[in-house]
């Protein structure tokens, strides 16, 4: 429960670095939402994978390359995801493209990106990756 706890508090500051970037760069910049949900998503992720690595799995002392490059993979699936989530919600659902974007980030963090960062990314199992 700790672990998810944490990782939750970590999701969020992620979330909120995420949607920030996302709507700065639709509404500011003009960038389209779909291509800025990707961007957004990346530099979540980056702020995601060090609060996971150092806080929310206390994952710290193992070597970096292994979960970074475990981490990239599962990163590039849910950014694949929420892409395609928010792309599908917004353009054939008819939701603004923040919703869509919040909608498709619950449903992923919960139910795929949780469960790989506490056993694969962060587990104390070793990989051959």
């Amino acid at each position: 429960m700790v672990s998810l706890r944490r990782s939750q508090i970590a999701s969020l500051t992620a979330t909120a670095v995420d949607f920030a970037s996302l709507i700065f760069l639709v509404e500011v910049c003009g960038v389209w939402y779909v291509a800025a949900t990707a961007m957004g998503g990346a530099l979540g992720a980056i702020v995601n994978f060090l609060l996971g690595r150092h806080w929310s799995f206390t994952a710290g002392e193992e070597k970096v390359g292994g979960q970074a490059l475990r981490y990239g993979m599962v990163a590039v699936l849910s950014l694949l995801l929420n892409s395609l989530a928010v792309y599908l919600l917004t353009a054939y659902g008819n939701i603004y493209y923040a919703l869509s974007r919040m909608i498709a980030a619950v449903f992923i963090g919960l139910l795929f990106n949780f469960p790989l960062h506490r056993r694969f990314v962060f587990g104390r199992r070793t990989y051959a990756l």
